[in-house]
């Protein structure tokens, strides 16, 4: 084990056919990020993100049946372009959650020209947490939502 693994990291990692500066987008401009963040058949109807360290990323999260799940939590670190850290185990104003889950870490490099590569990894808190989102199908979920990403962001307009 290195210091930047775990073994209650679970991780992704793709090659995204999407521009890095398109990713960032997604992952930090809240209507974008209700398009994509969850695998469907489940939908992001609400998102309220402050991206800057200490900001907010909050969530709703609703499933094919109409359940729902509300996330608060908040941006650690952004890095344009790079790199992007979030957690729930605080919301805004840095108040603890009674329950943190994990820390999300994603890094985008270059790829090739319109590539990125797209490293996803979900730091866990307890041995549990982690058995528990492999319970809800990490691999295959996150798989679908970074596919999700990358449809989204090959149709937004390039500055480059």
């Amino acid at each position: 084990m290195t210091p930047e693994t775990d073994p209650r990291d679970l991780s992704l990692e793709l090659v995204l056919n999407a521009p890095r500066r398109a990713i960032w987008r997604c992952w930090t401009e809240a209507p974008l990020l209700t398009q994509w963040f969850t695998p469907a058949p489940w939908t992001t109807p609400e998102a309220d993100l402050d991206p800057r360290p200490g900001g907010r990323m909050n969530t709703l999260f609703r499933g094919p049946d109409g359940a729902e799940m509300r996330n608060r939590g908040v941006f650690l670190e952004l890095t344009p372009h790079e790199r992007l850290v979030f957690t729930d185990a605080f919301s805004e104003g840095w108040l603890p959650a009674a329950e943190p889950f994990m820390t999300g870490i994603i890094v985008l490099k270059d790829a090739g020209p319109g590539k990125t590569a797209y490293s996803a990894l979900a730091r866990h808190w307890t041995d549990a947490s982690r058995d528990a989102h492999v319970a809800m199908g990490f691999e295959a979920g996150w798989t679908q939502a970074a596919r999700q990403l990358e449809a989204l962001a090959q149709s937004l307009p390039t500055d480059d």
